[in-house]
């Protein structure tokens, strides 16, 4: 999560948690929450209108591309304002996110099926994959099941947490609704190669 939408989640009249508390299990350094922030001023709300445009048609901007695509279009803008201000408006580039594919400890590799299979049926092989989508303040994860044969999408889940358990729910829909698949391709994220989701992938699979 980005830190604007970390920093949403602090609770300041919390009955238990201390402020202290809540930084610490949220990545957050204090010094950025108890200080307020600089109210934005007039230029400020300009580059961001102007920001919020162009990553709203390529999200995919990080704040270098959108710095040179506002100085192109003859509003100056440099790569350190814009992170700034995109920081600000709690934003950031469409992408994967550094270690989202790591395996779970000791996770064993399995070998891949499909190399020179021809899948041309219903049910051979399914496949989940987990990708953003940018919102307002944010983004979202999107996991779906799809069968390859008839490039359905089988089930989907949203979460803002990259935990397991959306893409347990999903696996779990398309399973009640599909039946099984022969085959069950995933990458080795760590959401997939979680106990609780293996252990439903043994009774999902026929081989």
């Amino acid at each position: 999560m980005s830190a604007p939408s970390r920093r949403a989640k602090l609770d300041r009249g919390h009955a238990d948690l201390s402020i202290r508390r809540q930084c610490a299990m949220l990545g957050l350094a204090r010094s950025g929450v108890y200080r307020k922030p600089r109210p934005a001023n007039d230029n400020d709300l300009e580059a961001m209108r102007r920001i919020d445009a162009v990553f709203t048609e390529r999200p995919f901007f990080g704040s270098r591309r959108i710095a040179r695509t506002l100085s192109d279009e003859g509003f100056p803008l440099n790569r350190k304002r814009a992170r700034r201000l995109m920081r600000l408006m709690g934003i950031e580039a469409l992408g994967p996110r550094p270690r989202t594919s790591k395996p779970a400890p000791g996770h064993k590799i399995y070998p891949c099926l499909l190399r020179g299979l021809t899948i041309d049926r219903p049910n051979q092989v399914w496949a989940v994959d987990i990708t953003y989508i940018p919102i307002g303040r944010g983004f979202l994860y999107l996991v779906a099941v799809i069968d390859w044969a008839s490039r359905a999408v089988l089930s989907w889940r949203l979460s803002n947490t990259m935990d397991a358990s959306f893409c347990l729910a999903a696996l779990e829909e398309a399973r009640t609704k599909f039946g099984k698949p022969e085959i069950f391709n995933t990458d080795q994220g760590s959401q997939f190669t979680s106990a609780a989701f293996t252990g439903a992938l043994a009774e999902t699979i026929t081989y």
